[in-house]
């Protein structure tokens, strides 16, 4: 949205001081007029401007015609105040000193805040400052989570605990996207379609993101469900978070994450934060180690988790932990990820790009 008013809309006094003409920028004694304090038109106290008066003038106060400095009270002979009709003695002081420019924090015309702007305190004031009292927001999304399988979270000597579903909570906190609900898939189709379904016209999210259930095992109960109703799954060339699956459900948007925990955590970062979060922007660094790319002919890039540093005044990465997906405790460490192009291995020095977690 762009600025409807200048920033400041008139100039202004920086300092409690002596607004001074250009006629008494060479410093000397002059003649005292009426105070100017802040919020008071100055066309009521001095109406031609400022004359052969310096004009007492207090923090904040539109200057009167004229002037071409403002001197701060202390920097003169008497340190204080002198009454109207007094005389002080003031230093030389240069043109524009201690003034305030009208539109010096922004032009009427300007961009306010660009499209994606992270509201703050300072955007309420900036808005504040323009008169405006409501401005254009993107509502928060809302994503209903959806993990599982009969091997999650059960007793048995086979089964393990559900770390996708914390874990995505969290990564939904990080990125700024609510949790609307939380639906756990089993093995059985229809089960999961019955609750699924039951969770969108409960929730209404933004989106479903699921985890797992994607690939071509004999138990993909998100892919069988959703393949039918014109979803689509393939591959997309990286490593790790290789499945991937888009799907609708009830006009509700599907993004089917793979199940193996760092390729949920890595596809998430890629794929989802950036579309209904938000996220730190890419930026690059030098590799601080030889970063090996997949065999020739692969055509998959590498998302390496790793950590940055800056050595020698030079951001540098290192990796953390294996390659592999299933190595979630030790990718921790991480804070961000960094790619490596497919059939281009990294010598260390060069540079690479870097997606911070």
């Amino acid at each position: 949205m762009e600025a409807r008013v200048d920033s400041p809309p008139f100039d202004n006094s920086q300092m409690d001081g002596y607004a001074l003409g250009a006629h008494h920028l060479d410093g000397g004694t002059f003649p005292v007029g009426r105070t100017l304090p802040a919020g008071r038109d100055p066309a009521t106290v001095c109406p031609a401007g400022v004359g052969a008066e310096v004009v007492p003038v207090m923090t904040g106060a539109r200057l009167p015609d004229g002037t071409a400095a403002v001197v701060p009270v202390e920097d003169c002979t008497s340190g204080s105040f002198v009454p109207a009709g007094g005389a002080v003695t003031v230093p030389p002081t240069g043109r524009g000193r201690y003034i305030r420019r009208r539109g010096s924090d922004l032009r009427a015309g300007d961009v306010l805040f660009p499209a994606g702007h992270r509201v703050s305190p300072r955007t309420v004031g900036a808005a504040a400052a323009q008169g405006l009292d409501t401005v254009p927001v993107r509502r928060t999304a809302r994503v209903l989570l959806c993990t599982g399988g009969d091997e999650i979270g059960g007793a048995g000597r086979a089964s393990v605990p559900d770390a996708n579903g914390p874990m995505l909570r969290a990564l939904c906190r990080r990125h700024l996207i609510d949790v609307a609900g939380h639906v756990r898939t089993s093995d059985d189709p229809e089960e999961f379609a019955r609750a699924l379904d039951g969770a969108v016209r409960e929730y209404r999210p933004t989106a479903v993101v699921t985890s797992g259930g994607i690939s071509h095992g004999q138990f993909e109960v998100v892919r069988q469900v959703l393949e039918p109703r014109g979803g689509w799954f393939g591959h997309v060339a990286q490593q790790p978070g290789g499945p991937q699956g888009l799907a609708v459900v009830d006009g509700t948007p599907v993004i089917a994450l793979p199940g193996n925990p760092v390729s949920t955590a890595v596809s998430f970062r890629l794929f989802v934060a950036p579309v209904l979060g938000e996220v730190p922007a890419t930026v690059t660094a030098r590799a601080g180690e030889p970063l090996a790319a997949l065999p020739a002919g692969d055509g998959r890039c590498r998302f390496l988790r790793a950590r940055t540093e800056v050595r020698d005044g030079v951001l540098t990465v290192t990796t953390v932990g294996g390659a592999g997906s299933h190595l979630l405790a030790q990718s921790a460490g991480a804070d961000c990820l960094v790619r490596v192009r497919a059939g281009e291995d990294v010598a260390p020095g060069e540079v690479v790009e870097v997606h911070p977690l």
